[in-house]
């Protein structure tokens, strides 16, 4: 039985595409004998005929590998696209090691842990490099006793 002229009018009443058309498969010989568009608008209003909603894209995947990603995983070697200054700047990267270790200075420099001359010295340290992070620092400063007596 071809239904098609009959899927295709329904399409265009229904402002949808001929694959999102549902016919009735017990009302298909009445469906077959609907010849004008006016047939097919009652088909639609008795329910013979109707759109079927949208296929939408699951995000479940992407929920997951997000998940993932917020652990740490998936984002290897394989994952990255770009050199790795285009990732991270060097200048950014300078600054998110730079800050921390001179917040760490001025503390120590205020509350009388370390004199001023050390401070100096140590940032100035700081300054070409030469520590990691904080906790570097702090072991250099035990390392060589330079806490205040």
């Amino acid at each position: 039985m071809n239904l098609r002229p009959q899927r295709r009018m329904a399409a265009e009443i229904l402002k949808c595409g001929v694959h999102r058309i549902w016919i009735d498969p017990e009302r298909l010989e009445e469906v077959a004998r609907a010849q004008t568009r006016e047939d097919i608008r009652r088909l639609i209003k008795e329910g013979a005929i109707r759109k079927k909603p949208i296929k939408g894209q699951s995000r479940v995947r992407a929920r997951k590998r997000h998940e993932q990603r917020k652990k740490g995983r998936q984002r290897g070697p394989g994952r990255r696209k770009g050199a790795k200054g285009a990732r991270m700047p060097k200048k950014r990267a300078w600054i998110q090691r730079i800050r921390p270790i001179r917040r760490k200075l001025r503390e120590l420099r205020d509350s009388g842990k370390i004199d001023r001359s050390t401070y100096r010295k140590l940032y100035m340290m700081a300054k070409g490099g030469y520590f990691r992070d904080t906790s570097h620092l702090l072991a250099y400063i035990e390392e060589n006793d330079l806490w205040k007596k």
